[in-house]
């Protein structure tokens, strides 16, 4: 494939961060994005709504279905999924960005939290699969892509937050299954994890303010990465756990000075889960 003109993505959590970068990188080919997030109306701390997305999408060339979804809720999952083939007629790309996060140990998890990460990272993955897969089936060039990271098994990434890196892993552990569930039938299934840290509302608001903000790289980073992979034949492309740059330097990008939140960044903060 050349681009994702005409082509139809579902893409979770798509109001802000890297779903919406990923959102208007397609856009600029032509692309139907279904923007299934929940924020419908303006946050006090988070910038954007569904809306506002849809109107970036669509100033980018793209044509915009912004949706009110909690991807926790099946019924909510499942009636978007209808609305998006009833007005694209079909789904060519899942991405699953839609994430929640607590860096807590376990004495200070709260079984809400942790509730809360398991359902919309693990299981929002799989409700949100499970709804789009008879579709994906029918596309030309059909893409699931997780944003979760490669499967580590280092004591190091559970030591201090079991919780979170469960529900990520299960993100991933869908990856590995899917793919090969549905290998047979051409959809691919990957996933995409960032090298350093990108600059989002999480790591503004949760991580460490300016300061890890101006350690960072843009979600522009996230957003052509995922471009390449989906644009990708589906048959050729499944089960990897892709990292950033390295799709980047596969396609002969190696000078990411344009990503860095500050240019002339050398010292990156490094993101969770790479060694």
């Amino acid at each position: 494939m050349a681009d994702l003109k005409g082509k139809t993505l579902f893409i979770t959590g798509a109001s802000r961060g890297i779903g919406k970068a990923i959102a208007l990188r397609a856009a600029q080919d032509g692309a139907n994005i279904v923007i299934a997030a929940k924020t419908a109306e303006p946050h006090p701390k988070l910038e954007g709504t569904i809306f506002t997305a849809a109107a970036e999408i669509e100033a980018a060339g793209g044509k915009a279905l912004p949706l009110v979804v909690d991807v926790r809720d099946e019924d909510a999952v499942a009636d978007a999924v209808a609305r998006a083939v009833a007005a694209f007629g079909g789904v060519d790309v899942l991405v699953n960005n839609a994430s929640a996060i607590m860096l807590t140990g376990t004495l200070q998890t709260a079984m809400k939290r942790f509730d809360l990460m398991h359902q919309v990272n693990t299981r929002g993955t799989f409700l949100c699969s499970q709804k789009c897969l008879p579709h994906l089936k029918k596309a030309p060039n059909p893409h699931i892509l997780n944003l979760s990271p490669p499967l580590n098994l280092n004591p190091r990434w559970f030591a201090n937050h079991v919780a979170y890196t469960m529900a990520k892993y299960g993100m991933s552990l869908c990856v590995l299954g899917m793919a090969e569930e549905f290998r047979r039938d051409g959809v691919a299934v990957n996933a995409l994890w960032p090298r350093t840290a990108i600059a989002t509302a999480a790591v503004q608001n949760l991580l460490g303010g300016d300061a890890m903000m101006n350690a960072s790289r843009k979600v522009e980073i996230m957003a052509d990465a995922a471009w390449y992979i989906l644009t990708k034949d589906s048959r050729g492309t499944t089960g990897n756990f892709f990292i950033d740059d390295e799709v980047l330097a596969a396609e002969g990008i190696t000078d990411l000075d344009a990503y860095a939140v500050v240019p002339g960044t050398t010292k990156f903060l490094p993101d969770f889960f790479l060694d």
